[in-house]
């Protein structure tokens, strides 16, 4: 008999907050985090606008000494899952001392692309073998993972699911079926990425992927037909997934319960969609069946809803599609108008969000959404959230190389 699986702890550091209060504070006020770059001079570059991470103190999760080692990712990564764990209430738990049963699987689309960056600068100056020692475990896209596991004990499995925009999706659906299926307890899930770079922002700007708007309101926006790309965003988001009756049985507070895992490929095309958005659709419907819900159980959906010209509009005929009936019923919009689009990171940052949706009964907003697509007919949630009693939600994640990915959340309920 398939376990049910709950979320029972969530971690987050984003453009909007870096705390679950602080970022659903901010998705309530309709808070747009999306400014001017000021990690790096763009004098020279096209893209001037991204959604940074601000006024983190890291020292509240990390030791300086440890966080040098450490890329910038995965200083968000060890932010976001401590947050978590002690959200949870499972470092103070005497359950499961061995922790053999206890794992976790971070993800990230690119890792350590800064270090990357800039040692690659310093072999240039001083020479390939005076490179740092500390080069490769910063720059390796597992290193989030292992570096949890390594902090809490988790004995259980470890891993980074790699799938480009999908990865934290993947992530937080891996773990869901390695619980429903009885090989773990407790699982750390989420992702984490740092890419506002000069040359990952120079990278997506030469594939025509980026927005090179320079008002911070009409830049990530999301289903309306002014949107030209996306706008990228920078952080992390752990979820503490853990089997049903394990929590119940330590008195753990739930916030909602993880109820089906949707996963497939396009296998169309490198970076687009495949037409009418036919991968997203059977992916959903995967989600759905995987739930055991039919399509008018849904009340709400958080979309991939990047803000570029494709995805919008093939997310949005797959939507149609499934919600045949009355399409216009269902309420969608995607919190990357606040955010950023954090990549393989993404997912994660929506999970923390949509949960707390859930839990709360309050749909987010497209905030800046002003303009309306007919390619884009839905019923999207414009500018301000407002309260919606939530049975089930959906989180779309679509990734490069075609990768789909939907999760359905459930409002939590005693059995």
């Amino acid at each position: 008999m398939s376990r049910r699986v709950v979320i029972t702890g969530l971690g987050i550091v984003s453009p909007i907050g870096n705390d679950k209060d602080e970022v659903w504070s901010s998705v309530k006020a309709g808070r747009c985090g999306i400014g001017p770059i000021t990690l790096y001079d763009t004098s020279e570059q096209k893209v001037k606008l991204a959604g940074e991470v601000k006024n983190l103190d890291l020292e509240a999760y990390v030791d300086r000494r440890e966080s040098r080692k450490m890329d910038r990712y995965t200083q968000f990564a060890m932010a976001a899952a401590e947050q978590a764990m002690r959200d949870s209430g499972l470092l103070e738990s005497s359950a499961d001392a061995s922790r053999d049963r206890w794992g976790v699987i971070m993800s990230s689309g690119i890792g350590g692309i800064g270090t990357i960056e800039n040692e690659k600068v310093r072999g240039m100056e001083k020479g390939y073998d005076r490179v740092s020692p500390y080069f490769i475990p910063m720059s390796i896209a597992n290193m989030a993972a292992g570096h949890i596991a390594i902090r809490y004990g988790l004995h259980g499995m470890c891993a980074s699911v790699v799938t480009a925009c999908a990865s934290a999706a993947n992530a937080i659906g891996d773990s869901f079926r390695h619980i429903r299926d009885g090989y773990g307890d407790v699982m750390v899930a989420g992702g984490a990425e740092a890419a506002i770079t000069p040359l990952c922002i120079g990278g997506f700007t030469s594939l025509k992927a980026l927005s090179p708007a320079t008002d911070p309101e009409r830049a990530s926006i999301p289903f309306d037909a002014e949107r030209s790309g996306f706008v990228m965003g920078e952080g992390a988001g752990a979820l503490i997934l853990e089997e049903y009756e394990h929590a119940r049985a330590r008195n753990a507070h739930i916030y909602a319960e993880i109820s089906g895992y949707g996963v497939n490929c396009d296998a169309y095309h490198i970076t687009a969609p495949s037409p009418e958005g036919t991968g997203a659709e059977k992916c959903m419907r995967l989600a759905l069946e995987d739930a055991g819900i039919a399509p008018e159980d849904v009340d709400y959906i958080n979309a991939h809803g990047t803000s570029t010209r494709m995805n919008d509009s093939c997310e949005s005929a797959a939507i149609r599609r499934i919600f045949a009936d009355d399409p216009l019923r269902v309420r969608v919009s995607s919190t990357k108008s606040m955010t950023g689009h954090l990549l393989g990171a993404s997912a994660a940052v929506e999970a923390v969000i949509t949960a707390q949706a859930v839990e709360k009964g309050f749909v987010p907003p497209t905030v800046n959404y002003r303009v309306p697509d007919p390619e884009c007919n839905l019923n999207v949630v414009p500018r301000q959230g407002y309260p919606v009693k939530i049975r089930y939600a959906l989180s779309n994640s679509f990734g490069f190389g075609g990768h789909n990915v939907t999760l359905v959340f459930r409002k939590a309920i005693e059995q």
